[in-house]
């Protein structure tokens, strides 16, 4: 393999809580994943530009997941809720430095799942199962000061807040400071 550089295909990941289940997204997820992102709250948090459209969710379920796990740098995943097996958030993962075994979540929920917990069992799950069961050191969160519910769900999904990355992101209303949380290997011991 002369010239060529081996990509690693980001892990398949199942994981399951007491009320969650997180697995990867399907091409049935389309209308519940758009829902998801259409909300208003929930784009007023995502990287997106002022003038952006919808996302579309058959694509993000199908096309812009399969690339990102083809291509090494994550994933995308459905929030199921265990007692009605609805597709409640969405979570992924990006920015995987595969030499420094660490990733990046981000998640977004419906708004009638907003409140309960749900977020921050899924993403502690997830952080749990990356570390465990795929060999990862590190998982990262980063949350737009002023979005007090991603705050919470960092503080209770059990992720240490490490500072401020200054001018490091942008929201809809334009470029942001973004605070960093972390969940390492030591944080299971």
């Amino acid at each position: 393999m002369i010239g060529q550089v081996a990509v690693r295909r980001f892990p398949a990941l199942t994981v399951s809580t007491p009320r969650t289940e997180v697995r990867q997204l399907t091409a049935a997820d389309a209308e519940a994943a758009g829902e998801i992102f259409a909300d208003k709250l929930t784009r007023r948090w995502l990287p997106l530009a002022d003038d952006s459209g919808p996302i579309d969710g058959h694509a993000w379920c199908t096309d812009l997941a399969r690339q990102r796990r083809d291509s090494g740098e994550g994933d995308h995943y459905a929030v199921l809720r265990r007692e009605d097996e609805q597709v409640v958030g969405s979570l992924w993962t990006r920015r995987t430095d595969w030499g420094a075994r660490l990733t990046e979540v981000s998640y977004a929920m419906a708004p009638h799942a907003r409140g309960f917990g749900l977020a921050a069992e899924a993403v502690d799950a997830v952080a749990i199962a990356l570390i465990l069961e795929h060999g990862f050191q590190r998982v990262e969160l980063r949350v737009a000061p002023g979005n007090l519910a991603s705050r919470r769900v960092a503080e209770k999904a059990g992720f240490s807040y490490e500072g401020l990355l200054r001018n490091a992101g942008f929201v809809r209303g334009g470029r942001v400071d973004l605070e960093l949380w972390s969940f390492v290997a030591a944080d299971l011991r």
